[in-house]
């Protein structure tokens, strides 16, 4: 008979420990909902922190893409208005009706003074590489020409070169020697 309590007391038990573990598992499921829930929440803040980055990015790109285009077209602009002012000085030349050669020559070297000036302001620099040895990025040979200079120096300028901020606009054409 003891065995007997001893079962129904472990049934009574039993019994009354399914309760308790329907009640842990109703607690455990709302929580897995919350969790669930939280998780989505987390999710979808980082998915608009992801497109709010996205479109942010695409935003500064654009932007750089003008402030380029706006670069671009002011310094042009700017070379423009400089180099007007010389036309206007060789228009002003060409309308003096009684010109002398004197004079005329005068007109020309102060206009070329006035480019020149525009060239420094813009960094525009000449390459005349008489007597330099000969450089394939800055001077290109039309001929090779008998001297007593070394070998591959430059023996005459044709026609001079221009860099823009160290970078060759426009390389200097060059006679250069033959060597001995």
């Amino acid at each position: 008979m003891e065995q007997n309590n001893a079962q129904h007391h472990d049934n009574e038990v039993s019994a009354e420990s399914s309760p308790e573990v329907e009640e842990t598992s109703k607690e455990v499921i709302p929580n897995l909902e919350e969790l669930l829930q939280a998780a989505e929440r987390t999710a979808q803040e980082h998915y608009d922190s992801w497109m709010y980055a996205k479109a942010e990015s695409e935003n500064i790109r654009r932007r750089a893409a003008e402030d380029v285009s706006r670069a671009q077209k002011f310094a042009v602009e700017r070379f423009s208005n400089e180099v007007l002012a010389v036309k206007d000085s060789l228009e002003a030349g060409l309308a003096v009706e009684t010109a002398t050669v004197e004079s005329f020559k005068s007109g020309m070297e102060l206009t070329l003074k006035q480019l020149t000036s525009v060239f420094e302001k813009f960094n525009i620099t000449e390459i005349n590489p008489v007597g330099e040895k000969l450089d394939p990025h800055k001077h290109q040979a039309i001929s090779m020409v008998a001297s007593e200079l070394p070998a591959n120096t430059v023996v005459s300028v044709m026609q001079k070169g221009y860099t823009l901020n160290d970078r060759v606009l426009r390389p200097a054409l060059v006679l250069v020697s033959q060597g001995k």
